[in-house]
């Protein structure tokens, strides 16, 4: 096996042969369950399919390997098509299938529909792509969704992360705001963008909104130009930027553009590279990170899905999946029965503890189980992407 993968699975091997020497692990099934959720058809159907093809690869190599303590990992599957109802209807599906965790769901609004259910239940959960505050942590009641993890960064850190690369590397006096009103997550990392700018001095000169859907952005694009800011901040998905860059051009508008992690992909969506030259964005990795883990995923990837480049929700993805198996090892050595209350708080309970290098970077959790990491900042020059660094 690949050299990123021995660690872990000396780890589960080595946790098999304390539960075949001490307690009797779960004997009461050849295989273990965990389930995808996430959209696979629909309008942000990339996004899931690209979390979806991380998990994949990930369950192939560790059953490649042996499993986990013998037992082959079944990965089960269910298509939300980004629908929050359906999300909620998916994940009672994949519970009926026996999935003892779950790695989804993938965009914020059907994980915060589903996150209830399954912290009820007691059930395993991870996303590597749903970064609202309020996916781990419930603000009316003030607690921690203790079954719930994430392998991304939060909103609040995009929005604080790129109000500062603003100010402080941009050299930005003046910004402006265009986001999506309908959405948590662009509403969520705009508030943190707005809160932070105030903080360091960075003045916001106007802040527009537009309705989920909306193909039409000139009248708030002319807007902005009007105030002349310095640089234009879009914390929306890659496929709106699309269209914002090429009416922001009609508009006069000459502001460096920053974005989020949502900006994934915006390379392909764009008609013209051009309209999103000198742009920055973060993200969750970048491949040109030279280090052994990123290079070994990247060339991994590649081999199962013919030469494609996995983007950051494909590695994250990965990593949510490894880190959910390590935990299910630990789980799987102490003896508790399968798919039983406390075995899935076993598996919390490891989660939890997590502290690893992973190919996005090295993760532990704070108290909301929010992950402590770096942004990768991405520039977009001469029409390409490329790694500026870690901020």
């Amino acid at each position: 096996m690949k050299k990123a993968l021995c660690l872990v699975l000396a780890v589960v091997v080595a946790l098999g042969c304390l539960a075949g020497c001490g307690a009797s692990s779960s004997k009461d099934s050849d295989t273990i369950k965990i389930g995808y959720l996430g959209p696979l058809t629909g309008g942000v159907a990339q996004y899931g399919i690209a979390v979806q093809n991380g998990v994949k690869l990930y369950v192939e190599q560790i059953n490649a390997a042996g499993g986990i303590n013998g037992k082959q990992v079944e990965l089960v599957s269910y298509d939300e098509e980004g629908d929050a109802t359906k999300a909620v209807t998916g994940y009672n599906s994949l519970m009926d299938s026996g999935i003892v965790a779950l790695v989804g769901d993938v965009t914020t609004g059907p994980t915060l529909a589903v996150v209830p259910e399954a912290f009820a239940d007691g059930t395993p959960m991870i996303t590597a792509s749903a970064t609202a505050i309020a996916v781990t942590y419930n603000e009316d009641s003030d607690s921690v969704y203790t079954n719930m993890f994430r392998s991304c960064f939060i909103d609040s850190f995009q929005g604080v992360t790129m109000a500062k690369f603003a100010k402080e590397v941009v050299g930005a006096s003046t910004a402006a705001v265009l986001y999506d009103n309908g959405d948590t997550y662009s509403t969520g990392v705009y508030e943190y963008f707005e809160k932070t700018a105030a903080e360091i001095g960075l003045e916001i000169v106007d802040v527009e909104s537009y309705a989920t859907g909306s193909t039409d952005f000139s009248g708030q694009l002319t807007n902005i130009a009007a105030k002349n800011p310095d640089v234009l901040f879009l914390p929306i998905y890659y496929n709106d930027v699309a269209l914002v860059a090429s009416q922001a051009v009609d508009a006069g508008l000459s502001a460096t553009m920053l974005g989020v992690d949502g900006w994934s992909s915006v390379m392909d969506a764009v008609t013209d590279p051009a309209l999103v030259e000198g742009a920055y964005y973060c993200s969750g990795y970048s491949v040109e990170d030279t280090s052994e883990l990123v290079q070994t995923f990247l060339k991994d990837y590649a081999a199962k899905y013919n030469n494609e480049v996995p983007n950051m929700f494909a590695a994250q993805a990965y990593d949510a999946t490894w880190l959910l198996c390590n935990a299910i090892a630990v789980a799987e050595a102490s003896g508790a029965k399968y798919g039983s209350d406390e075995y899935k708080q076993a598996v919390v309970d490891a989660m939890a503890a997590t502290d690893f290098s992973f190919v996005t970077g090295h993760i532990s959790f704070d108290a909301h189980n929010d992950p402590q990491k770096t942004a990768a900042i991405i520039s977009i020059s001469g029409g390409a992407e490329s790694f500026w660094g870690s901020y």
